[in-house]
């Protein structure tokens, strides 16, 4: 009996330790299920859907910007340079193609050094797929945890059985973070060098694989030189693993981060980016997408070579009129130091900044910068060719090509005319160029008796309708309202069909631009009379199309009818002598723009806002300068013809020679005919009388005989 309690004593061990095995491989194995309950599913993992960046195309293919919460772009690992993808695994993972998703050497390396090291995290052991895993899914977390640990590995298993070695690293360069709000590569390329992935240099791709371990802490940005220790370490790892022939490792380590971007590239066409946002968010819910995670494409109406083009002309009209205004403000010193509050700001340190030599002080911008606003569209469906919601060299949130409400000035004047024409009067219609006197209403209700004057001062007989636009009288302009050839509310019926939404007040002084509008808006009343009476409604968005290519949403011209052909092609040629022989001459012999156009100068009272709007049968375009605060003149003798005709004129010259559009004329409606009158009376024309050849539509031609050169 002796001998065989030892027996039993080693069946109870073996027993209870089998038990204590299987209890704690039972706990671990419940505790691993415990932890995957809230870990990615299989269909999940196949089905792997991430935010991408939504990027908005100009009509040429050019991409305008991106919206986005987290920056990411998807691009193909047959995209990703091979050097960019040996440095990832050289540096993250060297055994990448060799384990399955765990690298057991390195957790038997990450064990022994943090036993001797007695920190539990001195040594991490996460191979690529398992930092995949992290990157992925919120649910497995980013604290320094053993549990975040094992739902890493069995996330990372997952994914090992469920994709390939290269998609593993496709996701992988696709996904992870590389500081400054950029996700994948393609992201992280355009954030740091301003180009595609495919473009990156050796040291390039070093530098983005360096900053992996900790974007805040390696940012070349912030960190130049840990970046560049960093990118060296790559580029020893690469060498040592054979993944760099020793000339391209020298060469790569020689270069400096001269090609980091320090400020992120601007999309191009902010201002319009801007206006097809809004659209876009107001279409996101009846489309079920989100524009900041689902990676759609928005192709646009905008030629990027065409903003390019009206940038810079806005631009050196900018340049010009903020000289004059500089000067004006500079001789006028109680001015100048009451709109530059010089008992706060330094004088020097104002005009350094009003001569572009420093950046002007937010407060006062509004009071001292030159303003723009500039619209192009095809006149024929409204499509915006072109968006300048503000100075370019100084890009703000208000979009004033679409936002802004000035008075227009004379460019309202073409409504008067037209109602006038569309009222049956031919454009030799005369009418007395005299003074006049209107009642106009103040802001605060009370009424006041105005004397309104032509802009030369000048007063005369006579005056036809074409003659009084070619010069621009106001004169003239008042009493066809005041007659009846033109009533005021008619006016202001004529501007709504036209596409004019503000408020038009329905005065005498109607006729004198002294309502607000909107310069899009002016821009697209204008194209009407290019398209044969035809108004379009303008529209910045072609079509909308999810990550895959399918069309989400559909966008196309909004059409309507608001003038005969007949009324618009008179007063198209009314305002192609303002082009040739008027107040827009100086768009023929100083810019040089000769293709067939039509247009219309505006100033406003006190020189505080100038316009140019006019079109050919292709583009028509709209230019507004002005100071945001409308109290703050441009200056004596800075009109319309000197201060925003020369931006437009310059981008229609380039734009029609970019474009390559010939020298179409405005197509002429069969009712409009030609007819010989008295060069003199402008009636109908007896043997003595000098003739001229004027347009009418059939039937308004005079049938009165000239009394003045009459025979007896």
């Amino acid at each position: 009996m002796a001998n065989e309690k030892p027996k039993l004593d080693t069946a109870k061990i073996f027993l209870r330790s089998l038990a204590v095995i299987l209890i704690g491989g039972v706990a671990i194995l419940g505790f691993i299920l415990f932890l995957a309950q809230d870990l990615p599913s299989i269909e999940q993992l196949e089905n792997y859907d991430p935010d991408l960046v939504t990027r908005i195309y100009s009509s040429d293919g050019e991409v305008l910007d991106e919206l986005f919460i987290q920056k990411r772009v998807f691009v193909e690992l047959k995209d990703i340079p091979v050097y960019m993808r040996h440095a990832v695994i050289a540096s993250e993972d060297k055994r990448f193609y060799d384990h399955w998703g765990i690298s057991l050497r390195s957790v038997l390396r990450a064990v022994v050094v943090n036993v001797v090291s007695f920190d539990p995290y001195a040594q991490g052991f996460s191979s690529l797929t398992q930092q995949l895993a992290r990157s992925l899914y919120k649910t497995i977390g980013f604290a320094n945890s053993y549990t975040r640990k094992i739902k890493e590995i069995i996330t990372a298993i997952q994914i090992e059985r469920t994709y390939t070695k290269n998609e593993i690293l496709e996701m992988y360069l696709n996904t992870v973070h590389f500081g400054h709000g950029t996700y994948g590569v393609e992201a992280a390329t355009k954030r740091f060098f301003a180009k595609e992935s495919k473009d990156l240099t050796i040291a390039e791709a070093a530098i983005l694989v360096g900053v992996l371990p900790s974007p805040a802490s390696y940012s070349p940005i912030r960190h130049p030189e840990r970046a560049l220790r960093r990118r060296n370490t790559v580029l020893r790892l690469m060498r040592e693993q054979g993944y760099l022939r020793l000339a391209d490792y020298q060469e790569a380590k020689a270069q400096n981060l001269d090609s980091v971007h320090e400020d992120p590239k601007r999309g191009m066409a902010p201002y319009f980016t801007e206006y097809v946002r809004r659209i876009l968010e107001k279409e996101d819910e009846a489309l079920g997408v989100n524009i900041y995670r689902d990676g759609l494409k928005i192709y646009t109406t905008l030629d990027s070579r065409l903003q390019s083009i009206a940038e810079s002309a806005v631009l050196k009209s900018i340049e010009y009129n903020q000289k004059k205004l500089n000067k004006r403000l500079y001789n006028d010193r109680e001015e100048f130091e009451r709109l530059s509050y010089l008992t706060i700001f330094p004088e020097d340190s104002v005009k350094m900044m009003l001569d572009g030599e420093l950046e002007l002080y937010k407060d006062l911008r509004n009071k001292l910068l030159v303003q723009s606003a500039f619209v192009a569209l095809n006149p024929k469906n409204g499509a915006i060719l072109a968006m300048v919601g503000g100075r370019p060299d100084y890009h703000d949130q208000f979009n004033r090509s679409v936002q802004l409400r000035r008075q227009p000035g004379s460019v309202f004047k073409p409504f008067v005319y037209t109602t006038t024409l569309d009222n049956g009067y031919p454009v030799t219609e005369q009418l007395l160029n005299q003074p006049v006197v209107l009642n106009v209403q103040n802001v605060d209700g009370s009424w006041v008796k105005w004397k309104p004057q032509n802009y030369d001062l000048s007063t005369g007989g006579l005056t036809t309708l074409r003659e009084g636009l070619r010069k621009s009288m106001n004169l003239i302009s008042v009493r066809m309202v005041q007659q009846g050839l033109a009533p005021a509310e008619q006016v202001k019926k004529t501007a709504k069909r036209m596409g004019i939404t503000t408020n038009i007040r329905a005065v005498d002084a109607i006729a004198l631009g002294t309502s607000e509008v909107i310069p899009i808006e002016m821009v697209a009343a204008y194209s009407a009379l290019a398209n044969k009476g035809v108004y379009s409604k303008p529209f910045g968005i072609l079509r909308i199309e999810d990550r895959y290519g399918n069309v989400l949403k559909e966008f196309g011209p909004e059409r309507e009818e608001v003038l005969s052909a007949e009324t618009a092609y008179l007063m198209t040629d009314l305002m192609q002598t303002v082009m040739n022989r008027g107040t827009g001459g100086s768009a023929r012999w100083k810019y040089l723009f000769n293709h067939p156009a039509a247009g219309k100068t505006g100033t406003t009272q006190g020189w505080s806002d100038a316009w140019f709007v006019g079109f050919t049968p292709n583009i028509a375009a709209g230019a507004w300068f002005g100071v945001d605060d409308y109290k703050v003149s441009l200056g004596k003798g800075q009109d319309g013809s000197r201060a925003a005709l020369p931006a437009w004129a310059r981008f229609m010259r380039d734009a029609h020679k970019e474009l390559g559009f010939s020298h179409d004329k405005f197509e002429r409606p069969d009712k409009i005919i030609d007819f010989e009158i008295c060069a003199v009376s402008k009636a109908s024309p007896q043997p003595n009388c000098p003739l001229e050849t004027e347009i009418f539509k059939k039937g308004t031609e005079p049938t009165r005989k000239c009394k003045i050169h009459k025979t007896y």
